[in-house]
């Protein structure tokens, strides 16, 4: 067990196909085997295939804990992982999202398509608007969240976004400090509205 602060629970959010460079599947790897090393229990899409199957095969292979959420209809897909500690089914993509979001301690998003944004900004949303707050993490595999991240750092100089809220984003290429980073992030209030003159 390493002396870094712990995460009791991590949601990953990632791609349900493994990308074309085997670097993902390294990063999803050592992820998965730096949690068990915390103790921190996995709770992810409910997948066995992508990304989404190599994070949770690595945490089980530790002996770790893994909670799936998977709506029904993606079982009839046939998607299903049948081989972790919980499978929780939902009725829809926005309950499974929702439970996710409930249990996670923390959020780190691994390289992953649109699904994978998706979830990604509804917590960062929540984040900024106070509903809650769960430490929220990139981890950067080979560059691939670049372009993202320059967005976000336009939408702050163009005067869309405070940059203590872009803040509340940690990305690193390292899967050992951007943990860190996370079990000791504290909640920020920032006010949405950059100039709410602009309301009246």
């Amino acid at each position: 067990m390493t002396d870094s602060p712990t995460l009791r629970t991590l949601a990953v959010f990632c791609g349900s196909n493994s990308g074309a460079s085997p670097a993902y599947g390294d990063a999803a790897r050592t992820l998965g085997r730096e949690m068990t090393s915390r103790g921190t229990t996995l709770v992810y899409g409910g997948g066995d295939v992508g990304l989404m199957g190599i994070v949770a095969d690595t945490v089980m292979a530790g002996q770790g804990k893994v909670i799936g959420v998977l709506p029904e209809v993606l079982v009839k897909r046939e998607v299903a992982h049948h081989g972790i500690t919980d499978l929780i089914l939902v009725d829809t993509m926005h309950e499974r999202k929702q439970r996710m979001y409930e249990m996670a301690d923390a959020i780190v998003a691994l390289p992953g398509g649109i699904g994978t944004l998706d979830e990604l900004f509804e917590t960062f949303t929540w984040n900024q608007l106070g509903v809650h707050f769960k430490p929220l993490g990139l981890l950067d595999v080979d560059g691939y969240w670049d372009p993202l991240v320059d967005m976000l750092d336009r939408m702050v100089d163009r005067g869309f976004l405070h940059a203590e809220t872009r803040a509340m984003l940690a990305v690193d290429a390292d899967p050992v400090r951007l943990l860190d980073r996370l079990a000791s992030a504290r909640p920020v209030s920032v006010e949405k509205w950059l100039d709410r003159a602009h309301l009246a």
